[in-house]
């Protein structure tokens, strides 16, 4: 189901989520991978920011759209530790991204299998494809280290 690049892109979307663990930050980490070259990293800043938009998912699409010039990212994937919320699925269905692959699933906002399937929309004029599951174990023990340490 999943090749060892798809491994390794995940490792270091994995690695972003990790910085933004030391950051004080959710631990969310993404990466846009065109040709299988990485173009575009982001990991959480929405506190460091004071931005409620600066999600991982974002801040990687902002990354590689600045890298190849272009707010269209068709041919890309985005690997992300964390299934993404409406906004950031919107954004990977605007940028025209190809396909999402994410580690963990979100019960409470995740739009993409959790509390909706945004990208099978019909109305939609880009629908991406979709992944799930890849290390997610190490994307939640992350996340649930994380909560657990602000409780």
């Amino acid at each position: 189901m999943f090749s060892s690049q798809d491994k390794l892109f995940m490792e270091r979307a994995i690695e972003l989520a990790k910085e933004s663990f030391d950051d004080g930050e959710v631990p969310v980490g993404a990466v846009i991978v065109q040709n299988e070259k990485i173009i575009g990293e982001g990991k959480n800043k929405v506190i460091f920011e004071n931005d409620v938009t600066s999600h991982a998912e974002i801040n990687a699409i902002r990354a590689a759209s600045k890298k190849i010039k272009n707010y269209r990212l068709n041919d890309c994937s985005m690997y992300v530790t964390l299934e993404p919320c409406h906004m950031c699925a919107k954004a990977a269905v605007d940028a025209r991204i190809s396909s999402v692959i994410f580690a963990a699933s979100e019960p409470k906002t995740g739009s993409i299998i959790s509390i909706d399937n945004f990208f099978d929309k019909k109305e939609l004029n880009h629908n991406p494809a979709y992944q799930h599951g890849l290390l997610k174990d190490e994307s939640s023990k992350l996340l649930k280290d994380f909560f657990r340490l602000r409780r």
